[in-house]
């Protein structure tokens, strides 16, 4: 069974915001009085991660999510199908 790469890549980049946020919380217990601070301390370090080491994941997201979406448009439908197409279902 193959992991979609966008379940792949979403749960990096949540592992890439939880462990600096935890690492944080635990280690230094000024930043707990400051809950605010840490968690934008580890937006800023989650963001660095992901910027740095997942490039791969991203693209893999990224193009998984072009291909299904140009696969549901390869079937243009034009007026003038549309307008044979009522035609004929109405005679």
């Amino acid at each position: 069974m193959k992991i979609p790469p966008l379940l792949v890549y979403s749960v990096l980049r949540l592992l890439a915001f939880v462990v600096p946020l935890a690492i944080m919380w635990l280690f230094f217990p000024i930043l707990r009085e400051y809950w605010w601070l840490t968690a934008i301390f580890a937006a800023l370090i989650g963001a660095s991660i992901s910027f740095l080491f997942l490039r791969g994941p991203l693209t893999d997201a990224s193009a998984d999510i072009h291909a299904r979406r140009s696969t549901s448009r390869t079937r243009p439908n034009t007026a003038a199908e549309d307008a044979a197409a009522e035609d004929a279902a109405t005679d």
